[in-house]
């Protein structure tokens, strides 16, 4: 008779405890010895093409424990890792191939797109640059650094890139395009038109209404514009119904370049009758850019009623962030009783990358910067609003507008504003 000794039991229940490794670890951990390196590498490369991210860098990864170090892989791994959106793992995949084969043009490439990606476009241009070293007659290089450095703000040298690759064979009609669109971009549109283009017209209208109830009120604009080598001047018949009453004025707008990313609006406006609008007003704004993207303005303006002229000092400080802008302005306003203020915080999204096409948010509190307003004792207002600017060609565009702003005599007021733009 067969008797289970101790021991066996001991063993048997050891064995037990012992963990059984998945046939999925196993292939992570185990070489595969049916197919060759190579063929795994592409296999893995299919599944990065294919959009199987996480099944591509587990492939990636599989390699790498097979084969450390492998630049390939390396930069394989660091492209999907920047696809899905994963920056540091990427960067650090593509850096640590790089100091392993700093002459390896690809490597640069992908770690120039990367950088663009995540919206790091100074450290882009720099890779670019490595790239072109590597690739000094490649238009694509030449591109890519030029859009990085517009990104960056750094608009000439982007045009000499763009040039550059045009000479090296771009596609004409894509560099031209770019070109055409390069202008800098400005807190005050009408300071720029694109290249090629002398005249501008605008049309503008808006209506308000109330709550509670109370008389609409109407302003228009019409705008002839020359722009010069160094500026631009404007021609401008404005037209308001308030209150029931009705005032015409007249006014000439210009922007002139100054010194290095600096230029000034100059604006004067009058009027006969005076009724809703000041007798006469004038303003003067610097803007001066800084830094990497960074703009700075002052502002003066002075409105003369018949009285004591209310005077306004405005400080304004915008920021572009690739397609992006943010500006806030804050409004000073001495006045006999003390002073006012008021802020506006508006972002603006670019978003053909142009100076032209552009989605805007806007708030604003304090007292009201409006001449009109102003005039009629309404002085204090909290306000948001959205703006949508498109131009279906280069010769015509439009302008959205809604406000909804409440009064500091409890009205509501909601705006809505529509313009037409022509050049030539």
């Amino acid at each position: 008779m067969y008797t289970w000794h101790p021991w066996l039991a001991l063993f048997a229940l050891m064995m037990s405890t012992v963990p059984v490794m998945s046939q999925e670890n196993v292939a992570l951990t185990t070489p595969d010895t049916t197919t060759s390196f190579d063929q795994r590498y592409e296999a893995a490369r299919a599944l990065a093409n294919a959009g199987e991210r996480d099944a591509a860098i587990s492939a990636y990864s599989v390699l790498l424990s097979q084969s450390p170090g492998n630049v390939d892989v390396l930069l394989g791994r660091g492209l999907v890792y920047a696809r899905a959106g994963s920056w540091n793992e990427s960067e650090s995949d593509l850096l640590n191939a790089i100091e392993k084969s700093s002459g390896y043009a690809d490597l640069w490439s992908a770690l120039g797109d990367m950088y663009a990606w995540s919206d790091r476009p100074v450290a882009a241009v720099d890779a670019y640059s490595h790239l072109i070293e590597l690739r000094p007659a490649d238009p694509a290089a030449y591109t890519a650094r030029a859009l990085s450095y517009r990104a960056a703000g750094d608009l000439e040298f982007a045009r000499m890139d763009f040039l550059t690759a045009k000479s090296l064979g771009a596609a004409p009609e894509r560099i031209d395009t770019y070109l055409a669109g390069l202008v800098p971009r400005t807190s005050s549109p009408d300071a720029i038109v694109p290249l090629g283009y002398r005249w501008s017209a605008g049309l503008s209208s808006s209506l308000s209404d109330f709550t509670p109830a109370r008389a609409h009120w109407r302003d228009d604009t019409l705008s002839v514009r020359h722009y010069f080598e160094k500026g631009s001047l404007a021609l401008e018949l404005l037209n308001a119904h308030r209150f029931n009453k009705s005032d015409q004025a007249f006014a000439v707008d210009g922007y002139a370049s100054l010194w290095d990313r600096a230029y000034t609006n100059l604006r004067c406006q009058f009027t006969t009758h005076a009724s809703l609008y000041p007798h006469n007003s004038w303003r003067a704004e610097l803007f001066q850019g800084v830094g990497t993207g960074w703009e700075l303005s002052v502002s003066h303006d002075q409105l003369a009623f018949g009285g004591t002229p209310v005077r306004m000092y405005g400080l304004g400080v915008g920021k572009y962030i690739g397609n992006f802008y943010i500006r806030l302005r804050h409004l000073i306003i001495p006045g006999d009783n003390g002073k006012s203020v008021s802020d506006r915080l508006l972002g603006r999204y670019y978003y053909s990358g142009d100076a032209d096409n552009y989605f805007e948010l806007n708030a604003g509190s304090g007292r009201n910067d409006d001449p009109l307003v102003i005039a009629n004792g309404k002085e204090n207002h909290s306000s948001v609003g959205v703006v949508y600017v498109h131009y279906p060609s280069i010769q015509w565009g439009y302008k959205m507008g809604f406000d909804y702003a409440k009064e500091s005599n409890s009205f509501r007021e909601r705006d809505y504003s529509l313009a037409l733009y022509r050049r030539w």
